[in-house]
């Protein structure tokens, strides 16, 4: 492997960067926040990446102890990747990052991809303090879970939750991107109709109550 790039700068933002600021890095640790990913589900929810980028990311993150490799037992007999701790620790970094460029979110462009899961973590910020236990989310794009204050371990998951989930939201990408921004709150978008709050778990209870 060809030697990090670095900015050479006693700074621990400038060391940051020397980690994590390369193209598509961070995006890979958003993916990853989902759990183990095989490398071609990786490429599938990563438009526009080449293989020879994100197999050489993927080797970065590695020897910088972002993340690990392992073989999954027979039958699968696949590698994924997944998170080390000090890779989820960019949990809050990314959060606050897509804080930042929510405003950027004006509409949608034609050459723009999407995937549901995409919106997991501004979710994620916005029920913050809800309470505890896994919400399922259904967008039209499709859905996908988020587990909420459950400590380590991953944050959300694509499609279906195996778990019963303790509350289930239904709504738009229009209406995700509105929290996002910031324009609307969780309390107006329930109140006003716009996500749509089922079950009868604890959590389900405290956000139709909200």
């Amino acid at each position: 492997m060809s030697p990090r790039r670095s900015y050479d700068q006693f700074c621990s933002a400038a060391r940051a960067l020397d980690l994590v600021g390369d193209r598509w890095t961070l995006l890979i640790v958003r993916e990853l926040l989902a759990g183990p990913r095989r490398y071609t589900d990786l490429h599938a929810d990563l438009p526009g990446v080449s293989t020879d980028v994100l197999a050489s990311r993927l080797k970065d993150m590695e020897r910088d102890g972002l993340t690990t490799r392992r073989r999954l037992p027979p039958p699968a007999a696949a590698y994924v990747y997944e998170l080390t701790g000090r890779g989820r620790e960019l949990l809050p970094v990314l959060q606050s990052l897509g804080a930042w460029g929510a405003p950027a979110l004006a509409e949608r462009r034609p050459t723009d991809a999407v995937r549901a899961h995409w919106f997991a973590l501004p979710l994620l910020r916005c029920l913050a303090g809800e309470g505890e236990g896994i919400v399922q989310v259904r967008l039209d794009e499709g859905e996908f879970h988020l587990r909420i204050g459950e400590g380590e371990g991953p944050v959300y998951g694509d499609g279906s939750s195996v778990e019963e989930p303790d509350a289930r939201l239904a709504l738009d990408a229009e209406t995700c991107t509105a929290l996002d921004q910031g324009s609307l709150t969780l309390r107006q978008a329930i109140q006003d109709g716009r996500i749509e709050v089922s079950g009868e778990g604890r959590l389900a209870k405290a956000l139709r109550d909200n």
